[in-house]
């Protein structure tokens, strides 16, 4: 379950650099725009995860409890309430495209190329909020192989229509940053077709049954609003953080960036595993196996730790080997080489928090995520880092004081999952 959720990951980082390097050979204004716009799409993911979340913890218990009509008829009833989501958003996204990017202080003609490109986007938003759905509710049945192979054929589809609508081949207008947007959307209209194959498919254990319980859908938000608080404070709080890096100086924040770029190539395991040990444990307490369950998160950590930590290895050892492919600036090679250094000496605490968390999520307990991660946040990395960089410290002590909260946090959450109270969360 784990590889292909990771590999799909991969994926989906690989069609946004695709996405970047094609359209970069239309303008930098247009590379800007489109660039902007990936961090604006994080602010619409945020509405995502309100139904993500808890549609991925309940859809397993039902599956676990093999209810799989009531799990068909929850997707059903997810399926309306995403929709009607997304065109609330798509409304605020095609009206106030030009606005966000004001706010961000771009240049005019970025401004004319980011609303080109962000209305276009906003209106299939339907689109790209159902995909994210229907990952989750496969996910949560099992099934993480199936995303996998649509997602390689939708990323190889973006890329063609690219080529196309970007630069204008095959008889077709050269577009700029609209054919940008035409494939992006064209791909997550073939990635919800092949999805719809997919439910049909028995191995999935889901279809979509026309029978909305309100019941249901509420246990979803309850749970999902926690999840989004979650992401949002976390996004904000990063954004601080990257904030205090850039008062170093420019060469520091590009040798923060670079590392963080080659950290993620470790995030990539870890979100796998993450992704199956929400399913793991929802589907044990579905079926009311509680031990099963709180057995699941153990193994599960316990791969991840092989894996994070074999990347933490490689990172610690030749540090400058990855950063090169990147720059050859002597003061922010330094920089991101002990970056490098230090997160990879963090994987195996990362991992901890990575799992526990996920397993926590996927049990339902999402206010406890929330309060875990707000906390070790603003007490443990921002504010000690404030503090750090008015005292005259040398960003490696801001360093040192990310490595010490991601050590906290997962000791936390290693302890309040090995305290099994979680087992009896209500969803």
């Amino acid at each position: 379950m784990a590889i292909p959720a990771a590999l799909k990951q991969l994926v989906d980082i690989l069609q946004i650099l695709i996405d970047m390097i094609m359209v970069g050979m239309v303008s930098v204004h247009a590379l800007a725009a489109v660039g902007l716009s990936m961090q604006l799409m994080m602010v619409v993911h945020l509405f995502t995860t309100l139904y993500a979340v808890g549609g991925n913890a309940l859809i397993a218990r039902f599956i676990g409890a093999k209810r799989k009509k009531r799990a068909s008829s929850l997707l059903y009833a997810l399926v309306l309430f995403a929709s009607f989501l997304a065109l609330i958003i798509s409304f605020a996204g095609y009206f106030g495209a030009a606005s966000f990017y004001e706010l961000m202080g771009s240049q005019a003609e970025v401004i004319q190329e980011g609303e080109r490109y962000f209305s276009i986007l906003a209106c299939g938003f339907i689109l790209i909020f159902l995909d994210t759905l229907f990952f989750n509710a496969l996910s949560a049945a099992g099934d993480t192989k199936s995303s996998l192979y649509i997602k390689l054929l939708s990323a190889g589809l973006n890329a063609f229509l690219n080529y196309i609508l970007i630069f204008g081949h095959f008889g077709f207008e050269a577009m700029g940053v609209a054919g940008a947007a035409y494939a992006t959307l064209i791909a997550y209209a073939f990635n919800l077709a092949a999805y719809s194959l997919v439910l049909r498919n028995s191995h999935a254990k889901l279809g979509l049954i026309m029978l909305v319980r309100v019941k249901d859908l509420n246990r979803v938000i309850k749970v999902g609003w926690s999840a989004a608080l979650d992401r949002g404070i976390t996004s904000l709080s990063f954004l601080l953080f990257v904030s205090i890096i850039a008062s170093y100086g420019t060469e520091v924040l590009a040798g923060y960036q670079v590392g963080l770029r080659i950290e993620g190539i470790a995030f990539m395991p870890g979100f796998g595993f993450a992704i199956a040990v929400m399913a793991l444990v929802g589907q044990s307490l579905g079926a009311k196996e509680y031990e099963r369950a709180y057995e699941s998160g153990i193994a599960t950590a316990r791969l991840a730790y092989v894996f994070m930590g074999s990347v933490g290895v490689a990172l610690v050892s030749i540090p400058e080997y990855f950063i090169g492919f990147f720059t050859t600036d002597d003061r922010t090679v330094e920089a991101a080489s002990h970056y490098l250094i230090l997160v990879g000496l963090a994987q195996i605490p990362l991992a901890l928090s990575f799992i526990y968390s996920s397993a926590l999520r996927g049990a339902g307990a999402t206010a406890l995520v929330l309060k875990v991660n707000v906390a070790s946040l603003w007490l443990l990395r921002l504010i000690p880092s404030y503090i750090a960089f008015h005292l005259g410290y040398g960003v490696l002590i801001v360093f040192v004081i990310m490595n010490v909260e991601t050590l906290i946090k997962g000791v936390v959450f290693y302890y309040l999952y090995r305290k099994k109270s979680w087992l009896l969360t209500k969803v």
